[in-house]
């Protein structure tokens, strides 16, 4: 009897889904729309007071689809660490700036995330549109992630869950994506509307915090300030500033300046801005390249000291004026403009603005690094504390900088001729580039200890025209002292 009784239920079950299936048909094709859609409204008004389940749809475009949703992109990153554990069916894309292949749910696939106990479900779907629209971009696809949850735990949800996989989704993209090298061009270069004023390459150079001839305590001390400051939003809000922070790199040529920014753009994973001031028309252009420019990025100026002439326009007024005309001195210096046609017009006064101005506070986790050699040339004004917040001497190679230098090129760590280098060193000023030159092997022949030598040579000639020069300097010193003296004067009187 159990086996009729069973046949007979699932005949009778498929009758009546038949019969459902029919009249639905029927209804479809002969009840006006405007009745459908009116039945279907009630009717899922009437479900919702039995279902227990809360559905939210992030949809890829949203509007008149001209931008890709940030919160849809953010959710794909987020969801493509959790899919590629639990997902059965995943596709794999290069993503635009992404620097590695992202793997991410393919449609219809489902995954589950659990966040503080709360269980929730993620579906990857898609509406396909039978017709095609006459706008410019296609809409027979539109894509979007559903989250399902219960309705008991709205508010973690909404409050606290949406938030932290936004959170996550941005960082994701930030490690996945290529770092890049800007420049700015000249104002008659830009490109056409609604187009960057910047030039990018993909960033790729090598350096790094471990690999730069530097002390470890000063190497320490700049990575923890870095790894701070990216840490540090909420911070900077509290106190009321915005969040950025200023680096001067300071020191003779070829002493690491370049290289220390490539190890920073490293260590944070930062864009790069290299702005070149000759090629800024004004003060104003000087703030728009700044609006183009994003957070997690370093704004570079190298050799600031040559870049424009900004670090004489205080002194040659200040020897005319008097301590009660000095804000007139400040008006007159931001209207100073060169006098050279289709020459940069930025004067002091912008780029003083462009560092810690009001325009400074838009977007956020910024780095503004500038470099010189000559440090006593710059205006106080530029880096006085607040603009430049740490000053960092990139000074002559140390032996500690010699022994890492020894290790990236020669792979050694110690060597029977590291005493005499040690000593040498102690006595002559050499720069970690001409100690690198000297350690790279020019030959297939060349081994550890010819590279060596060479090092101990090149300090040997240089300790040798140190003192060279140092007896010359004494010499001059001696004559002029001689020439001043009276007695002196007198004596070569008599004699000519």
């Amino acid at each position: 009897m159990v086996p009729a009784t069973v046949t007979e239920m699932l005949a009778a079950m498929g009758s009546t889904i038949a019969s459902f299936m029919f009249v639905w048909a029927i209804i479809r094709q002969y009840c006006p729309y405007e009745v459908r859609r009116h039945f279907e409204k009630y009717t899922h008004r009437i479900m919702g007071f039995f279902y227990p389940y809360i559905k939210i749809s992030i949809h890829e475009f949203t509007g008149d689809r001209l931008k890709r949703s940030e919160a849809y992109a953010a959710v794909e990153a987020y969801l493509s660490v959790n899919s590629s554990k639990s997902a059965k069916r995943l596709k794999a894309e290069m993503g635009k700036d992404s620097s590695n292949l992202v793997l991410s749910m393919d449609e219809y696939e489902r995954v589950t995330d659990e966040f503080r106990g709360v269980k929730v479900w993620w579906v990857s779907s898609k509406v396909v549109s039978t017709t095609r629209g006459m706008s410019y971009y296609p809409e027979q696809e539109k894509r979007y992630y559903r989250l399902t949850f219960h309705k008991r735990y709205r508010e973690i949800i909404t409050e606290s869950y949406l938030q932290h996989v936004v959170k996550e989704g941005k960082e994701i993209r930030v490690r996945n994506r290529q770092r890049k090298l800007y420049t700015n061009s000249p104002g008659y270069k830009w490109p056409s509307y609604k187009q960057t004023m910047w030039s990018h390459i993909v960033f790729e150079h090598p350096a790094t915090f471990e690999t730069m001839a530097l002390e470890p305590e000063k190497k320490q001390e700049i990575i923890e300030d870095l790894v701070t400051f990216s840490k540090s939003r909420d911070f900077y809000a509290r106190i009321g500033k915005a969040w950025k922070r200023g680096y001067l790199l300071y020191g003779p040529p070829g002493t690491g300046k370049s290289t220390m920014i490539a190890a920073m753009a490293n260590l944070l994973n930062y864009d790069v801005y290299d702005l070149e001031l000759t090629a800024v028309k004004d003060n104003t252009e000087l703030r728009k390249l700044l609006i183009e420019t994003t957070s997690k990025s370093i704004i570079v100026i190298e050799d600031i000291d040559c870049s424009l002439d900004l670090t004489g326009q205080r002194k040659k007024k200040a020897e005319k004026s008097s301590d009660d005309e000095k804000e007139k001195l400040d008006k007159e210096i931001s209207r100073k403009e060169p006098k050279e046609e289709g020459s940069s017009k930025v004067t002091l006064s912008g780029l003083l603005n462009f560092i810690d101005g009001l325009w400074s506070a838009c977007g956020g986790e910024r780095l503004i690094v500038f470099t010189t050699n000559y440090v006593e040339k710059l205006d106080p004004a530029l880096i006085r504390r607040g603009r430049m917040d740490k000053h960092i001497e990139l000074s002559y190679c140390t032996f500690q900088g010699f022994k890492v230098l020894a290790k990236n090129y020669l792979n050694v760590e110690t060597h029977t001729l590291f005493e005499t280098i040690q000593k040498l060193m102690e006595d002559t000023k050499i720069t970690p580039a001409d100690v690198a030159e000297n350690l790279m092997p020019k030959s297939p022949s060349d081994n550890v200890e010819k590279c060596l030598s060479s090092l101990i040579q090149a300090l040997k000639e240089g300790k040798e025209e140190a003192e060279r020069k140092q007896a010359e300097e004494s010499r001059e010193e001696q004559s002029k002292e001689n020439d001043a003296d009276p007695k002196n004067r007198v004596e070569k009187q008599e004699l000519l």
